[in-house]
């Protein structure tokens, strides 16, 4: 009479030696594939998660520096000339400087250097009643703020903005 065999994970009882490793190979090393598998997954998506705070960290810190004093221009040039001049730039997906501080009364002249692009290049600053599209850095957008406070500026689509401080 054949040897019976039985299994040692489930307790089954097989009527021989090939039965107990067909099964083996059917049932406990696909049970043991799908362990595997579930650690595999689980490393992929703790790696995962770990890459996508590390971009977003990344993201988040390269982008702060648009808050810091540095951020603020004032008018360079308003003791010795007439004109304020402002040479405004692109960095962080936004304006550069995104704060600008002038004086009321006297005449401003605003820059976008070759780095604004598309829609951004369309500068308004609605409360002041300025809405112009700077083709070039050649270009300048000319107005003279006659009314003291905070506004703000943007591009056409209004995803850049910024503001201006007059006193």
């Amino acid at each position: 009479m054949a040897e019976r065999a039985k299994c040692e994970i489930c307790n089954r009882d097989f009527p021989n030696q090939d039965a107990l490793a067909m099964h083996n190979s059917a049932k406990h090393l696909i049970q043991e594939n799908i362990k595997t598998n579930k650690s595999e997954n689980r490393a992929f998506i703790y790696f995962m998660i770990t890459f996508f705070l590390v971009v977003a960290g990344i993201i988040y810190f390269g982008m702060a520096d648009k808050n810091i004093i540095g951020n603020v221009i004032n008018d360079r040039n308003s003791d010795t000339r007439d004109i304020q001049e402002i040479n405004i730039g692109f960095k962080n997906y936004n304006y550069y400087p995104n704060t600008i501080n002038v004086k009321s009364g006297i005449p401003v002249e605003i820059t976008l250097d070759s780095s604004v692009r598309g829609c951004y290049r369309s500068f308004n600053i609605p409360e002041l009643g300025v809405s112009k599209r700077s083709s070039s850095p050649q270009d300048t957008i000319k107005f003279t703020p006659n009314k003291n406070g905070a506004f703000r500026f943007q591009c056409g689509m209004a995803m850049g903005t910024g503001t201006i401080i007059v006193k």
